[in-house]
């Protein structure tokens, strides 16, 4: 960051007074340890100003900052709710540990504005405590399920096994690349037989789906199951394709093109504050307008080009 002060120097007077020059690495580092991650959130945010669809999907789920791991510290997890269709992190939180997203996800789901949303989680975050959390906030849910709720679990898969070919459903086919995937999506909404229907607040609908993938002639076969407050076939298929969108545009981009887990930052709050910093800059390159061009060609010309650099700092963000 010094380094790129030094050479952008004039550029940067043009925003900034830099009365004493460009600050030092000493300066920054100390700086991205002292920062409240929250307050530097909000701020990012308001600054991106951004346009809020009315019926978002909001998923959720965490990741750890491995490179965060120091000498008696743990690696931070940070749990994220991602709008994939901006990529805008609407907020996050870190823990401990993976194991303490059960807690911490009902403190995320406070701190945002996700009325009418549909909120989206794998399978940990499967409670009824964040299902009841989520009604509160007069959102909907699509959660998976999986054997850490075994009677749930077990009753929806022998339900899907004896009757899906009744229920409701959509399917996909995707070709390309060698490759052929097939989704057939199920959603049941009458649950009267279910004896855990009363437990969780807001449960309308059970749903499955079935994944056929062949590439390179092997088959892999998968059925995962959800409960939801949805009762719309179509919002419930969206909501599960659209729930790898953490992974596949935040989690995927955050390694593979910010390279987050080489980073030595770790102390203090540092790496949080950093892992924010890289989350804003995800909507704002996602959004220049610089033809067919990929991530990490968008910031190698923001970095030879103060004008392209503004256009991605400054540009219409949509």
């Amino acid at each position: 960051m010094e380094n790129f002060g030094k050479e952008r120097e004039e550029w940067l007077r043009g925003f900034l007074e830099l009365p004493n020059g460009i600050p030092d690495s000493d300066t920054f580092r100390r700086m991205f340890e002292r920062i409240e991650p929250k307050e530097l959130s909000n701020c990012l945010r308001d600054w991106l100003e951004c346009s809020r669809e009315e019926r978002e999907l909001v998923s959720i789920d965490g990741k750890t900052i491995r490179g965060s791991k120091g000498k008696g510290q743990k690696a931070y997890h940070v749990i994220s709710a991602f709008v994939a269709e901006n990529h805008i992190t609407l907020g996050e939180l870190k823990t401990e540990e993976k194991s303490n997203e059960i807690t911490a996800v009902p403190e995320l789901l406070d701190l945002l504005d996700i009325e009418n949303c549909i909120l989206t989680a794998d399978a940990m975050s499967c409670q009824k405590t964040i299902a009841a959390k989520i009604v509160e906030k007069h959102a909907d849910y699509v959660l998976s399920v999986k054997e850490n709720q075994p009677g749930l679990f077990g009753d929806i898969r022998d339900y899907f096994a004896a009757f899906s070919e009744k229920c409701p459903h959509n399917r996909t086919v995707e070709k390309g690349h060698g490759r052929m995937e097939q989704r057939e999506y199920f959603l049941e909404t009458d649950l009267d037989w279910l004896e855990q229907k009363n437990d969780w607040r807001g449960l309308k609908g059970i749903g499955a789906v079935s994944t056929y993938v062949e590439e390179r002639g092997e088959v892999r076969r998968d059925t995962r199951y959800y409960i939801t407050s949805l009762t719309d076939i179509d919002e419930f298929s969206k909501a599960v394709r659209g729930h790898w969108g953490i992974e596949n545009n935040l989690h995927w981009c955050l390694d593979v093109v910010f390279r987050e887990d080489a980073s030595r930052a770790r102390k203090d709050n540092s790496p949080l504050n950093l892992n924010i910093l890289r989350k804003t800059a995800l909507p704002l390159l996602k959004n220049a307008d610089f033809g067919r061009m990929g991530l990490k060609k968008k910031m190698f010309r923001a970095a030879l080009s103060t004008c392209s650099l503004a256009a991605v700092l400054f540009g219409n963000f949509r």
